[in-house]
């Protein structure tokens, strides 16, 4: 069963509470979605340790219910 957007960004804002969350669903198909992530939180970490905390906040639903995730973060402008 597809994973819904709101779902998705839920579960990132529930571990990352001060992420700001773009989601979008690329195929319109509901398994496939880019998400943004924008964190404070995320300032010092390398991108790869941004990427595990958002696939950690998912919770290993990523290529289950999950189909793909096309992940971008960042740290806000000016931090």
């Amino acid at each position: 069963m597809p994973m819904a957007a709101d779902d998705i960004e839920r579960l990132i804002k529930t571990a990352i509470p001060d992420a700001d969350v773009t989601i979008r669903d690329l195929a319109g198909d509901g398994d496939h979605y880019a998400a943004r992530v924008v964190a404070r939180s995320f300032a010092g970490m390398t991108r790869i340790k941004q990427h595990q905390a958002v696939y950690a906040a998912l919770g290993g639903r990523v290529g289950g219910e999950l189909h793909a995730l096309q992940l971008e973060t960042a740290v806000p402008n000016g931090e």
